[in-house]
C-alpha cells in the first residue's frame, strides 16, 4: 500500500486507488496527486477493504478484478460502512458488469482502456457534490410527499418516520426530482445536475439508481407513489 501527494497545498480530499496493475495504480494516483489530492493506493481486495476502514476516503477508484477479494465484493462491503464515492473500473463493452457494479453500490463506472485525464475528470465532478443545482435545495425545511420526507439540509430521507439509507448519488438524484416536482426531469437533466455535464456515458445509469431508490423506498413503479417514469424521457416526482 502506498500514499501520494504533492503536499503543496491542502488536499481537494482523500482518494483510494484500488488496482492489482501496480503502474496503472501508481499513475492514476500520480495524476490526482497533482491534481491536488491525497491519494492511497491498495493492490488486493482485503488491502482496499482495510485502508477504506483506516483512511475514510471521499472517492474510490475501484478495479473488479482483484486478488484475495473481487472489487463487487469490496464495493458492497465498502458501501455497507461508508458513503464515499465509488468509481468502477470495468472492461470495454462489459455492460453486465457495469451494472453489477452499479447494483453493487458504485456510483460510476469508467471502462478500460481510459484517459487518466478523464478519470481525474470523473473524481473532480464527484467531489463537488453533494450539489442539486436547484434553487429549493437550499431551503431549510424538509420537503414532504404523503409518507415520504426529504430533508436536503441533513441529506436524510424517511418513510413514514422510518429513515431509508440511500448512496449519496441515490439522494442526490430524489433530491433532484423533489426539487421539481411534477416536472418532467430528462435524463440527460439529472446526469447534468448529479453528475456533471461534462458526463460521459450510457444515460441509463439514471434508470438503474432509480431502480435502487424505488425499492429502498418501497415505491412500485407500475403504481408509484413518488417517482413516476416518463416514458422515453425521464422520470418526475408526483405526491399521493
Amino acid at each position: 500500500m502506498a500514499a501520494a501527494s504533492d503536499g503543496s497545498t491542502r488536499p481537494a480530499g482523500r482518494v483510494l486507488v484500488v488496482d492489482d496493475e501496480r503502474a496503472l495504480a501508481g499513475m492514476v494516483a500520480s495524476y490526482l496527486g497533482r491534481a491536488g489530492y491525497d491519494v492511497l493506493q491498495a493492490h488486493t481486495g482485503p488491502d482496499a477493504l482495510e485502508a477504506a476502514h483506516r483512511e475514510d476516503p471521499d472517492v474510490v477508484v475501484l478495479d473488479l478484478g482483484l486478488p484475495g477479494l473481487d472489487g463487487m465484493e469490496v464495493c458492497r462491503r465498502i458501501r455497507a460502512v461508508s458513503e464515499c464515492y465509488v468509481l468502477m473500473l470495468t472492461a470495454r463493452g462489459d455492460e453486465e458488469a457495469r451494472l453489477a457494479g452499479l447494483g453493487a453500490g458504485a456510483d460510476d463506472y469508467i471502462t478500460k482502456p481510459f484517459s487518466v485525464r478523464e478519470l481525474v475528470a470523473r473524481v473532480q465532478a464527484v467531489m463537488r457534490r453533494p450539489r442539486t443545482g436547484e434553487p429549493r435545495a437550499r431551503r431549510g425545511t424538509p420537503w414532504v410527499f404523503g409518507e415520504l420526507e426529504v430533508d436536503v439540509a441533513a441529506r436524510q430521507v424517511r418513510v413514514a418516520g422510518r429513515p431509508v439509507a440511500l448512496t449519496p448519488t441515490e439522494f442526490d438524484l430524489l433530491a433532484a426530482l423533489a426539487a421539481r416536482p411534477h416536472e418532467a426531469l430528462s435524463r440527460r437533466h439529472l446526469i447534468d445536475v448529479v453528475w456533471d455535464p461534462a458526463w460521459v456515458g450510457d444515460e441509463h445509469i439514471v434508470d438503474v439508481h432509480i431502480a435502487h431508490v424505488r425499492r429502498k423506498l418501497g415505491d412500485d413503479p407500475a403504481a408509484p407513489r413518488w417517482v413516476d417514469t416518463v416514458r422515453g424521457f425521464g422520470y418526475r416526482m408526483v405526491s399521493p
